[in-house]
């Protein structure tokens, strides 16, 4: 429990971590959909979203689906089927195939692989990006060479290394599907994340840059993919005058109500981005003489989205701290502290953080998956390091990261209280 001190006032409002920020350009185009009778699955409001996505990610193809979840589930049957060849009828496109994952996001990234009977090798993360080391994935395709697909999430709006990444994968001859759920608006050199795999995924979750509170868009410039993808998310009907179905297929369209939300969002897309900055920069300057350093966003090659700011406290500043499951304890040092405190100091101002996405390589359900770091043998310790390095990096970024209140809608003050509010956790 956060015993300080210090006691704030409780904010009146909650201040989110990322809620949906709406500007009523969104009701026309729902109005729009239920005046003309389109409120299923096609529609003026579905196909403008698609252009949009397209022209503004730089890609050939956008198929707009019913959630970012649903576009990588069919980039992994595509994916598969182009590597592996078709499956016999009932088995998955990647059944008994290992596919390299990023370790450290959100289990959408990596359960679409299972629900096409592959296995997830998680790929240690490194510290300059917070995203999928290069030099782990190396080692991976070394331990397993016949992999041919490799999943890459850009971290909380931060690309990873693409080009490092992207000339392992063609090196091996893999396929590269590319996760910017978190990142869209992000560039890395200059292009837009989402247009660097050969299948790609953006999402319009309720927390996301932009939002439709729910849906997302399959990216790509293979027109053939986005037509097989048009196909398997409505149902995979043949064309024929009845319902003919050849093949398994799924309700995976977008609404064209959702559809509507998501086109009165995307032009406030770059405003987001710049509001979002603003809050990261805010964070960064207030918090500069504490014992922590900021999510890297500030890299050569990268333009991020700022969706989310994070922290990392530094090892020497941790206080003592115990994880289990689903409960969590610590010790209270003086001029130290962790995760979990500062956690309920800021929501004991009524304000909302989370921790780091735990690593897929702790969850229960993939614990025994295979897991390659950049240095050593087998599955790392939290404490165990080599010249000053964590052998899990992305573990020593979960036990003493956390992910601050990034609301764009959140006042100067508001953050300022935030501030002062982790300041205190240090005393």
């Amino acid at each position: 429990m956060f015993k300080k001190n210090n006691i704030f006032e409780k904010f009146t409002d909650k201040v989110w971590l990322s809620s949906p920020t709406m500007h009523g350009l969104e009701l026309k185009y729902m109005k729009e959909a239920y005046e003309t009778n389109w409120m299923s699955t096609v529609g003026k409001n579905i196909n403008e979203v698609e252009r949009l996505a397209s022209e503004y990610v730089g890609c050939k193809y956008a198929v707009a689906l019913s959630a970012g979840t649903a576009s990588l589930h069919l980039a992994m049957k595509l994916a598969g089927n182009e590597a592996y060849g078709m499956p016999p009828m009932g088995h998955g496109a990647l059944e008994g195939k290992k596919i390299f994952c990023s370790d450290v996001t959100f289990d959408a990234t990596v359960n679409p692989v299972v629900y096409e009977g592959g296995e997830p090798v998680f790929i240690d993360t490194e510290y300059d990006t917070w995203n999928m080391d290069p030099i782990a994935l190396e080692k991976a395709f070394e331990i397993y060479p016949d992999t041919r697909i490799v999943v890459i999430a850009h971290l909380y709006g931060t690309p990873g290394k693409v080009d490092e990444l992207n000339a392992i994968i063609k090196k091996h001859g893999a396929i590269l599907i590319e996760d910017a759920a978190e990142s869209l608006g992000a560039t890395y050199k200059g292009a837009q994340t989402g247009t660097f795999g050969k299948y790609n995924t953006i999402s319009f979750n309720g927390n996301k840059i932009i939002t439709g509170s729910s849906g997302g868009c399959f990216l790509t410039d293979d027109e053939d993919a986005a037509n097989k993808v048009r196909k398997w998310s409505t149902q995979a009907r043949e064309n024929a005058a009845w319902y003919q179905h050849e093949e398994v297929g799924y309700n995976y369209r977008m609404s064209n109500v959702i559809a509507g939300v998501i086109r009165g969002q995307f032009p406030y897309l770059n405003e987001h981005i710049a509001q979002k900055k603003l809050i990261y920069e805010r964070y960064k300057e207030g918090l500069k003489d504490l014992p922590v350093s900021m999510n890297p966003m500030d890299l050569k090659n990268s333009a991020p989205n700022y969706w989310l700011s994070c922290l990392i406290i530094d090892k020497e500043a941790m206080c003592k701290q115990v994880r289990s499951e689903q409960a969590v304890c610590y010790v209270k040092e003086t001029g130290k502290t962790c995760p979990t405190e500062i956690l309920e100091a800021i929501a004991s101002i009524n304000a909302e953080g989370r921790p780091i996405w735990k690593p897929m390589h702790m969850q229960p359900m993939y614990r025994m998956n295979p897991f390659i770091v950049r240095n050593g043998n087998g599955r790392a310790r939290t404490n165990a390091y080599i010249e000053g390095t964590a052998l899990d990096i992305g573990m020593d970024i979960f036990e003493r990261g956390l992910c601050l209140p990034s609301d764009n809608k959140m006042t100067v003050n508001q953050q300022e209280k935030i501030i002062e509010v982790i300041k205190a956790c240090f005393e």
